[in-house]
């Protein structure tokens, strides 16, 4: 009987008289996915192995257009060949001979990148990080008006994967998610789908619309020019390239400007709209802010979307080294 009466007596203290019956949660059933968006991930995957294999093949090209160029340089000066292309010569003169102007310079993936860039109008998508202040909000939305044919979507509780695979099926050709430190936009991602780059940035002396001194200009909606100042350099054309490529071929005639100027590898930004003094029978104008303005430095380039965590890394920003401070690298 002790035994049969520990097990009662321990029964009882564990049963609670008042305790309310909650039903089981219910399991989340995962839907499968649809044939749209099935065909969608193959095309995807497969345009990424398309890709990767014409890089693989970028430095064969490469050396490639060396040669021919060499070809073409000594018989139009007259020259005799150089001797190490010589038992190569009739089949490089061959392709030189089908080439046109399209096909004689040299490619390479930024092509594949950026090759749709102008047939039609860019879609961007801006959101933000997770759990998001009242002012990244008020940034994002900002950032929403700035780019034309651009979306804002809440981050919510949706994973970077699942972020960047909805952009792809959704046909988007950038994703832009602005980041934050205590209140204060510090982060900036420019990914390009559905094959990349992704280019981060570090955001800093961010100010508002509603913050400028003397309020700002109403925001016009046409598509903007864009200026890019001081990139120099064959990475700084990189950069300036994905800059522009978020914003639309304007009108002629449109006054609205959009800046980024580079200086010591600091990318500043400005928002303008202009004003022709005495009507349009003089050259001067009269600019107005409109905001918002920030100051940007580049830290990475990917070679990727931004869900891949194995892609190449193209460019990354290493400040500690000793002649960091000498070399500007836009």
């Amino acid at each position: 009987l002790l035994p049969l009466l520990k097990v009662q007596v321990h029964t009882k203290s564990n049963t609670k008289p008042n305790a309310k019956y909650q039903p089981p949660k219910p399991k989340k059933t995962i839907m499968p996915p649809t044939a749209a968006a099935s065909a969608s991930h193959r095309r995807n995957a497969r345009l990424r192995r398309e890709y990767l294999y014409r890089k693989s093949l970028a430095s064969t090209e490469s050396s490639d257009y060396e040669a021919k160029k060499r070809i073409r340089d000594a018989l139009s000066q007259g020259k005799s060949l150089p001797t190490e292309l010589r038992a190569s010569y009739d089949k490089l003169k061959s392709e030189i001979d089908h080439e046109d102007d399209k096909h004689e310079g040299n490619t390479s993936h930024v092509d594949d990148e950026y090759g749709d860039a102008g047939w039609s109008d860019p879609r961007v998508c801006v959101t933000t990080s997770r759990s998001p202040s009242s002012r990244l909000k008020q940034f994002s939305k900002e950032m929403k008006l700035l780019i034309p044919n651009s979306t804002r979507i809440n981050r919510g509780t949706h994973r970077v994967d699942e972020l960047v695979d909805v952009c792809k099926t959704s046909d988007f050709t950038d994703l832009v998610v602005v980041q934050e430190t205590r209140g204060e936009p510090d982060g900036l991602i420019i990914c390009h789908l559905p094959l990349g780059p992704t280019a981060y940035f570090t955001l800093s002396g961010g100010v508002l619309r509603h913050d400028l001194d003397g309020g700002s200009a109403p925001m016009s909606e046409a598509y903007p020019h864009v200026i890019l100042n001081n990139f120099q350099t064959q990475l700084g054309q990189r950069v300036g390239n994905i800059l522009k490529c978020l914003f639309p071929i304007p009108k002629m005639d449109t006054r609205r400007i959009v800046t980024f100027s580079n200086a010591d590898d600091h990318i500043s930004f400005r928002h303008h709209v202009y004003s022709k003094e005495n009507g349009n029978t003089t050259d001067k104008v009269k600019l107005y802010e409109v905001g918002p303005r920030f100051e940007m430095r580049l830290y990475q380039i990917k070679l990727g979307t931004l869900e891949m965590k194995d892609a190449e890394t193209e460019y990354v920003l290493r400040p500690y080294m000793n002649t960091a401070s000498k070399n500007t690298v836009l």
